[in-house]
């Protein structure tokens, strides 16, 4: 949990935004060639996520008598840039992530935790409770390992960013009856404690 004032302009009434989290796939899932079912479970937990954050707003304001807002983990928003191929949620759950001591950025830009490595999915709920934050969590980014930025097939890794353009025209496509796939998820699987510490 953490108090920031720039998640205000969603709800001015916000003092702390209530981060939680959860492991995005199962590790065996990564072990497969990056496409159809890696896609598929990857869109299905993110409605999980949503419907836990939902959930868990409701509860919070049964339960402490307060309000509570869910916010939705990747769609919809509001700035896409189509030339960049570049979205921007309605708040940063990384970036939320990182100021509630889940977690640490890597060189990929993934959001890294010392138990479940980069396998995470971030939820947030924005609430008016007086709450006390949390500590930051150690970042377990190897500081001479670079094996993200040197693997990545298309380069997109630049100056501690990533190029959208290049990164989505490369890991994501459909099956050609629409479904989504994920055809590349190096940066992820590189990454020696993928799975978290000691894993």
């Amino acid at each position: 949990m953490f108090q920031r004032n720039f998640h205000q302009y969603i709800w001015d009434a916000c003092r702390y935004v209530i981060a939680s989290f959860r492991v995005n796939l199962p590790k065996g899932l990564t072990k497969l060639k990056s496409s159809l079912i890696y896609g598929h479970f990857n869109n299905f937990s993110c409605s999980i996520l949503d419907k836990i954050t939902f959930d868990g707003a409701k509860i919070i304001e049964e339960k402490l008598n307060c309000f509570s807002l869910p916010m939705p983990f990747d769609n919809p928003y509001e700035y896409w840039d189509e030339y960049k191929l570049k979205g921007k949620g309605l708040i940063s759950m990384k970036h939320t992530a990182i100021v509630c001591g889940i977690g640490a950025l890597g060189k990929n830009t993934l959001l890294l935790n010392p138990k479940y490595g980069n396998e995470l999915t971030i939820g947030a709920i924005l609430t008016d409770l007086d709450l006390k934050s949390d500590d930051l969590c150690e970042n377990i980014c190897i500081k001479e390992c670079y094996k993200c930025i040197e693997n990545c097939p298309v380069r997109a890794i630049q100056d501690g960013k990533v190029v959208q353009k290049l990164c989505r025209n490369n890991a994501y496509g459909k099956t050609k009856r629409g479904f989504d796939t994920v055809e590349c998820n190096i940066c992820r699987t590189v990454f020696p404690m993928r799975y978290g510490i000691n894993k």
